[in-house]
Parts: structure tokens; C-alpha cells; sequence
């Protein structure tokens, strides 16, 4: 698993040379990008995204995936709708997330990655039930144009999204069924959304995943759900990790952790994540020797 750990930029620094600098001194492998200086990953220039990959590589490492806000939007301006983080990035419509898309996928071809991570539109009442075949619709023209340039579309269990949840993503993608769109895996957004990731959430997208994203929560005095370091939280990550591995899995895995320390920084926060994570693989290797 080390030789497949990554991590998204902005979860250590807004300046993207700091977080490369991290990120190869940690023995990391890869990394994701979702904002640079502030700005959102599709705002970057030709010649932005040219100097970061060179950058990445002069450390030995490589971008993974474009963790875009495609389909982050409404999927009808009309209805009432949740909303989340849109990592600097403004409401836009359907129509006009296409276009992102398409960018965000000359980026990849720049940044020399075939991944691009998006969502299911924000979450509306019911939206399985009620939304299913136009939610399906939207991701499988997307997943057209993505088979057309070589893309692979990473479908993100998001609770402010339609797809929330693993039983709701799974049923998407198995929906659209297209090679060219598979889930991206995030226990912790599970946990968030108060759903057990393990065994449950992971049974229902077993198979249909091709990037995992972690990050770990613990409910707060009242309750509500905390960002903390990887390994101290409620994510059951020794018993996923090792499903993981007799399912055989192959794909990635990018620290996302969210976890600020109180007084700190992102940069001590991700590395206190990266302890806790290689405290546990370090734990999983030597139960298996």
C-alpha cells in the first residue's frame, strides 16, 4: 500500500510546491489536485498545469487525479437543494459543468493522469426514488465523452451530494454502466454522513471501486462529527485495509484528511494523519509476517 499512498495538495498547503516538497519527504507516490493558491484545479492555466507536473515529477512523484467539483451544481436550478463545499468554485449550471468537465479532462491529459473525480449533483429529498433516471442520464453522457478521450470517471459517495452514500453511488454506477466510470471509495464521508463504512458501506460498492480516499471522524461532545488524525477516529481502517487486500484491489489511496490541530496547521494536521495511517500499516504488516 505505501507504493500506492498519495495525497490531495491543499490538504497540506495552498502553495503547491510546499505541498510537493511534503509529500516526496514523506516517501508519498502520487498526489491530487484540487486547488493551488486559492484557486480551484479547473481555473489553472495550460502553462499552471505544465510547471506542476514537471515540478511533481523533478520530486519523483505524480499526479493521480484531478479532484475536480464536476457535478457540484444543481441538477435542476428549479429545486430545492443541499449544498457543500465547492473548493472555491461557483454555482454553476448542468450545461456549464460539462464544459468543466471537458476541461478538467485536457487538464488530466496536461497533468498526465486519466482520473478525474466528480459527484452526483447536490442532494435533493429522496433523489434514488425520486431522481434516478436523471441523475443516470447526466453520468452517462459524461461517461460517453470520458470513454471518447481515455478518462476514467471517479464517482465520490458524498452526503451533500445525490449520490451520499456507497448503496446510492454503487447503484449509479452500476446504472450507467460504462468502463469509464467506477466509484471512488471514502469511508469517512460515510462516517460523516452517520452510516457504518464497514462492513456495510463497503459491501455495497465491493468490486466497483477504483480509488480510495481516507480520512477518519469521531463525533464531538454533541455529537456531531469531527475531523481526526487517521487511526483515532471511528473508521474501521485495519479491518477495511485488509478487505481491501483479499478482494485484491489494485487502486490508489490519497490522504484527504480535513483534520486542522487547534493552533495548527493543514501541514501538521496531514501529518499527524500520516502517523496514525503508517502506525496501522506498519501494525497490519508485522500481524501478517
Amino acid at each position: 500500500m505505501h507504493d500506492r499512498l498519495g495525497v490531495i495538495t491543499d490538504e497540506v498547503s495552498s502553495d503547491i510546491v510546499a505541498a510537493l516538497d511534503f509529500a516526496a519527504a514523506k516517501g508519498l507516490k502520487h498526489v491530487e489536485i484540487r486547488t493551488v493558491d486559492g484557486r480551484n484545479v479547473l481555473a489553472l492555466s495550460n502553462e499552471e498545469a505544465d510547471h506542476i507536473r514537471a515540478e511533481a515529477e523533478r520530486r519523483g512523484l505524480y499526479v493521480s487525479c484531478i479532484a475536480s467539483p464536476v457535478f457540484k451544481c444543481a441538477l435542476d436550478a428549479s429545486r430545492q437543494v443541499a449544498e457543500g463545499d465547492r473548493f472555491n468554485q461557483e454555482e454553476r449550471s448542468v450545461h456549464e459543468h460539462f464544459s468543466m468537465l471537458e476541461r478538467a479532462m485536457e487538464l488530466g491529459e496536461r497533468l498526465g493522469t486519466n482520473r478525474i473525480r466528480i459527484f452526483s449533483f447536490w442532494r435533493e429529498g429522496e433523489p434514488i426514488v425520486r431522481f434516478e433516471a436523471e441523475i443516470v442520464r447526466q453520468l452517462t453522457r459524461a461517461a460517453r465523452l470520458a470513454e471518447a478521450r481515455g478518462m476514467l470517471l471517479l464517482l465520490e459517495n458524498e452526503p451533500s451530494c445525490n449520490g451520499g452514500f456507497a448503496e446510492e453511488v454503487a447503484r449509479l454506477v452500476r446504472a450507467a454502466a460504462s468502463p469509464a466510470l467506477r466509484v471512488l471509495w471514502d469511508p469517512g464521508n460515510e462516517q460523516y454522513g452517520n452510516r457504518p463504512c464497514f462492513p456495510d458501506g463497503y459491501a455495497a460498492v465491493r468490486g466497483m471501486l477504483a480509488h480510495v480516499h481516507l480520512k477518519d471522524v469521531q463525533p464531538d461532545a454533541e455529537g456531531k462529527p469531527r475531523a481526526v488524525p487517521i487511526g483515532s477516529g471511528s473508521v474501521p481502517y485495519a479491518k477495511q485495509f485488509r478487505a481491501l487486500q483479499d478482494d485484491g484491489y489494485t487502486g490508489l489511496f490519497t490522504v484527504e484528511t480535513h483534520f486542522v490541530p487547534k493552533g495548527g496547521t493543514a501541514m501538521e494536521g496531514t501529518a499527524m494523519s500520516l502517523d496514525g495511517l503508517f502506525a496501522l500499516l506498519d501494525q497490519l504488516h508485522s500481524e501478517t509476517r
